[in-house]
């Protein structure tokens, strides 16, 4: 591969926590390549198909879940990485694994969560992400966790930028395995945080047009989509129009995806090495002034229609609750999380806590509503609204 001298390579790689002598025995692969192979092979991952997007425990097979949208991620970062030369595999991993540690229903679940918890630390699902790769998923005979090269964990802890004050999960993993959490991570890491920004800004929206909580003549109050919908209806007279809805998503991801490489590799004159992207005052990676300003314009109007929608809302209050109940029967029965859970509950708290917060965030949306309909007889109506 041709690497840039800014970019990682795991050749050099900062190795994994527990030192193992077997990697060479399952093929030529790159310390980069078996993480990404090993977050594709765990059940944290696959668990993502049932979790939440944008719609609650959508009935419609079309909506994205967090293994599409990951899925989408992952895509649009090895493209910038490639134009970038920086390490595909790394970019990739992290693409796919960013959103592993959020629990059900989405944002609501996790709110829920955080407040069950504030006694207790807390809970922040990017943190999560870590204890669930370094803790939780333990396939392996010789250690808890994946054991992910360093700079695939460095990657996740810090890829929206160094963390000054981390919670207790990230805390005691950082304790166990520093990864430098007041610097900057790599430019993979800072590329996969983008390839996200760019996936949910424009996929959200094919979402909430198919669900009906946008409307074209809402996106059009926005000039920079206006105009490129203008020229699509002059390229494509004869289009139907859903055609070309999905087209003016696919033209804006191509314009942000283009323009986040051509403003990044501007900024990267003159830096020679990846130690040197870690030192740096600010982010490399980025979008040009104009394509920052029009993508926090874009992503405040989908705060406002699509995401703090009325009815959505609705439904978040409704998920909330039915997190926070599953909390308060785990803490006051812990034999209802099933004997394999519940014979490890710790005596003492905040590890009670903690534990019961971890049953709770592997679960997908569905699992969390049987495990309620068991408990309280009945769903709460309003659960979802597509």
């Amino acid at each position: 591969m041709d690497r840039a001298p800014y970019a990682a390579d795991p050749a050099r790689s900062r190795g994994r926590e527990f030192a193992t002598g077997a990697d060479g025995a399952r093929g030529p692969r790159t310390a980069f390549q078996r993480d990404r192979d090993r977050i594709i092979h765990s059940i944290a991952f696959r668990r993502l198909r049932g979790k939440t997007q944008v719609f609650v425990a959508p009935d419609g097979d079309h909506y994205r879940t967090r293994l599409t949208h990951s899925l989408e991620v992952a895509q649009i970062g090895r493209v910038v990485a490639r134009a970038l030369r920086l390490d595909e595999d790394l970019t990739e991993a992290l693409c796919l694994a960013h959103d592993i540690g959020h629990p059900p229903f989405g944002h609501a679940g996790e709110e829920a969560l955080s407040a069950a918890m504030e006694r207790h630390g807390g809970f922040d699902h990017n943190a999560q992400t870590l204890r669930t790769l370094m803790r939780l998923e333990s396939p392996y005979c010789e250690h808890d966790g994946l054991n992910l090269s360093w700079e695939t964990l460095e990657g996740l802890a810090k890829h929206n930028g160094p963390v000054a004050s981390p919670g207790w999960a990230l805390a005691e993993l950082d304790a166990a395995f520093p990864l430098e959490l007041g610097r900057w991570p790599s430019l993979e890491a800072q590329v996969a945080a983008l390839a996200d920004d760019i996936a949910y800004d424009n996929h959200d929206i094919d979402d909430g047009l198919r669900a009906g909580f946008l409307s074209l003549d809402e996106l059009l109050t926005l000039d920079f989509l206006a105009e490129e919908w203008r020229a699509l209806e002059r390229r494509f007279p004869h289009a139907a129009r859903e055609r070309r809805l999905r087209e003016l998503v696919r033209s804006q991801i191509g314009l942000m995806v283009n323009d986040l490489i051509a403003a990044t590799r501007a900024r990267l004159e003159g830096v020679g090495s990846a130690s040197e992207v870690r030192s740096t005052e600010g982010a490399l990676a980025g979008f040009s002034p104009a394509m920052a300003a029009r993508e926090a314009h874009l992503k405040r109007f989908m705060y406002e229609r699509l995401y703090h929608h009325p009815e959505q809302l609705a439904v978040a209050r409704v998920a909330g609750g039915v997190v926070a109940r599953l909390y308060a029967a785990y803490d006051q029965e812990p034999a209802l999380m099933g004997a394999g859970w519940a014979g490890m509950v710790p005596g003492e708290q905040p590890e009670r806590a903690r534990h019961i917060a971890d049953f709770i965030a592997g679960m997908t949306d569905r699992y969390a509503i049987d495990q309620y309909r068991a408990i309280f007889g009945k769903v709460p109506d309003g659960l979802t609204n597509v």
